[in-house]
């Protein structure tokens, strides 16, 4: 009796597809299979199985290429994608140490000088972070300090050609060379961030988050260029 039922209610239904067939002039080609991707190296590798010296090198390369891109600004994102905040903190306490007034022994006049220049940087890259996230910035606060970071590269260099020139002297023609060094690798950093960091802002804001960024890397050249060694 159920049979019957099924039949009576499949029947209509289904009546015409006993009609249907395929011709035998008709290739049919293809597997009916479902194909199981075969796994990557990449997928099985884990780096909790590699060698520390693996893992460093890693990372330095890493550091490595973030600096290139700095040097070499275009609208990437390089170092939004994989940032860090090791080669921040490298630049900021390289350059802190050569803006050390006096010697790494003198209580008076390195330690303070150090903190100073450490705070600056920090504070003024969390500050500038805010100020985008608060305008309607995309990136996230992480990756916004690390370009900030990596694009002191710049001053940082100044700051060494600016040591090796006032080894010869401090006079006028040593101020100048500082001068234009200390401009031109401002307007470096400068170009660089906003190079990283414009496609991240609403095109009606972006200069409310340059004008911090250039006050930020303004006052780190201006401690640059007005250093003097004790």
């Amino acid at each position: 009796m159920a049979a019957a039922e099924g039949s009576g209610v499949g029947g209509p239904l289904f009546a015409g597809l006993a009609d249907v067939s395929i011709s035998e002039d008709i290739p049919v080609e293809g597997e009916i299979t479902v194909p199981v991707g075969s796994r990557s190296p990449d997928e099985d590798y884990s780096t909790l199985d590699e060698p520390v010296r693996d893992t460093i090198m890693r990372d330095l390369k890493a550091v490595g290429k973030k600096f290139v891109h700095v040097m070499y600004p275009k609208k990437s994102s390089a170092l939004l994608r994989d940032w860090d905040l090791w080669g921040p903190l490298v630049l900021c306490v390289s350059l802190a140490l050569m803006l050390q007034g006096g010697s790494a022994d003198s209580k008076d006049d390195g330690g303070p000088q150090f903190a100073e220049v450490f705070v600056i940087i920090w504070f003024g890259a969390v500050v500038i972070t805010l100020n985008s996230k608060l305008l309607g910035g995309t990136i996230s606060f992480f990756q916004s300090l690390c370009v900030l970071g990596y694009c002191v590269l710049p001053l940082t260099v100044a700051m060494l050609v600016c040591r090796l020139v006032l080894l010869a002297g401090s006079g006028t023609v040593s101020f100048i060379i500082r001068l234009i060094v200390v401009v031109a690798m401002f307007g470096w950093s400068t170009l660089a961030s906003t190079a990283f960091l414009a496609d991240s802002q609403p095109p009606n804001r972006k200069a409310l988050v340059v004008y911090p960024i250039f006050l930020f890397y303004f006052v780190i050249s201006w401690m640059i260029l007005t250093f003097t060694p004790q």
